[in-house]
């Protein structure tokens, strides 16, 4: 498999074994920019079974070894383990994982330091991290029926499918104090969507609701979540799906993207952007297939603006931390490839990286490797994951070269 396209990638876990990182709305590197956050995966072949771990630890840029530091039993395909760096503690990171408590498992975070070790753990797992370290958001896992998406220690409300509407919803996490509160209930986003009747019971059976996809913005005054309901809870499709938008304290709650604007897959993904209301997706709002565009949030009436046309199939988009660039993957075309590409934002010019194998043969359920490129802090190397040579492994490109040279 040719993935170079000229560019020069490096494997950096050349080890027997699958590893991978996670999702693209985070930075895997330390501060130093030599450490990696990784996964060791016992399989690709199927979702994770209960109680089957993966190893937590990290791969050293320089000795592109993997280095093990414990162990998690919260973990998936999709998003691995949620480690992300905690920057009020240099060294150090969070990692969802379940401990046993009264005969049953619950979802935590587990906090390790490179040079300190264990550092104890915070009582709700985390989803996401503002930029700056200081909050993090959680949501709850067992009502995500993309099992994919979730854990497989986190079961499904089969029971009883209705959420606490005043208790459940999305959390907000004080990452000094270790403290959590509920800043939006399922009750509050029932009762600004747009279109309120939609949730209502027919035949006497509700609608299942969840929350998926909390990210913070750019300066971290506000976070971003998918509020997802279907018909029945599996399947879960057809879904809608409806993005609101709030300032940490739950107050100025918005719907900034209603399923109208996702409706026949018209966007793939969203992220926030370079400022704290411009919102990144990858739409096919004009039927001239995926292009990337902007808005901001706080802009009426909606107008968006594009930056560059896509290469096909959607896919997940990144802007450098200096704005002036943006990796974008895209889903498979139907001989299973994937693209990478480098846009340049000024000028819309895309420029290819890779292309990449997209899915282990005979895998079953959602565990495809998606590519998710991740820009280091100093905006000169991505990193994805990948299964092009087989096993799930991590690569990565350093542009710097080229990217300095672009701009001279």
């Amino acid at each position: 498999m040719d993935i170079s396209s000229g560019f020069s990638w490096v494997n950096l876990t050349p080890e027997t074994g699958h590893y991978t990182f996670g999702y693209y709305d985070r930075n895997p590197w330390d501060a130093t920019g030599r450490t990696h956050l990784a996964l060791r995966i016992p399989q690709q072949e199927r979702l994770p079974e209960p109680g089957e771990p993966a190893d937590v630890g990290y791969v050293d840029r320089e000795e592109r070894a993997f280095h093990k530091l414990g162990e998690t039993l919260a973990w998936c395909h999709q998003q691995g383990a949620m480690t992300l760096w905690l920057s009020h503690r240099p060294g150090a990171f969070v990692y969802n994982d379940f401990v046993r408590e009264a005969g049953s498992w619950r979802a935590i975070a587990r906090v390790h330091s490179l040079t300190e070790g264990d550092l104890g753990h915070y009582d709700v797992p985390v989803y996401t991290l503002s930029r700056d370290g200081r909050w993090g958001a959680t949501l709850n896992f067992n009502r995500i029926p993309r099992r994919g998406y979730s854990y497989a220690l986190a079961p499904l409300p089969r029971e009883n499918p209705m959420p606490e509407l005043d208790n459940d919803g999305l959390f907000l996490v004080d990452m000094h104090a270790g403290e959590s509160k509920l800043i939006c209930s399922y009750r509050r986003l029932i009762a600004n969507h747009p279109f309120p009747y939609d949730l209502e019971p027919e035949g006497g059976n509700p609608v299942y609701m969840w929350l998926n996809h909390a990210i913070f913005n750019a300066d971290g005054s506000r976070v971003m979540v998918l509020f997802r309901y279907a018909p029945q809870m599996t399947p879960p499709q057809p879904w809608q799906t409806y993005m609101f938008t709030m300032r940490l304290d739950g107050s100025d709650l918005r719907c900034s993207l209603s399923d109208l604007h996702w409706r026949h897959g018209a966007i793939s993904h969203q992220i926030w952007g370079r400022t704290p209301g411009e919102i990144l997706v990858d739409a096919d709002w004009g039927w001239r297939g995926h292009e990337y565009v902007v808005f901001d949030e706080g802009h009426c009436p909606f107008h968006a603006h594009r930056i560059s046309r896509g290469m096909g199939p959607a896919g997940h988009l990144n802007f450098s931390p200096d704005g002036r660039w943006m990796a974008a993957d895209t889903y498979p075309s139907p001989d299973g490839i994937q693209q990478l590409a480098l846009v340049n934002v000024a000028s819309g010019e895309l420029v290819e990286l890779g292309r990449f194998r997209h899915q282990t043969p005979g895998a079953k359920g959602d565990i495809r490797c998606d590519l998710h490129p991740r820009w280091s802090p100093d905006g000169r190397t991505l990193t994805v994951d990948s299964i092009h040579e087989g096993e799930r492994k991590i690569f990565m490109l350093d542009l710097g070269a080229y990217l300095d040279s672009a701009q001279a």
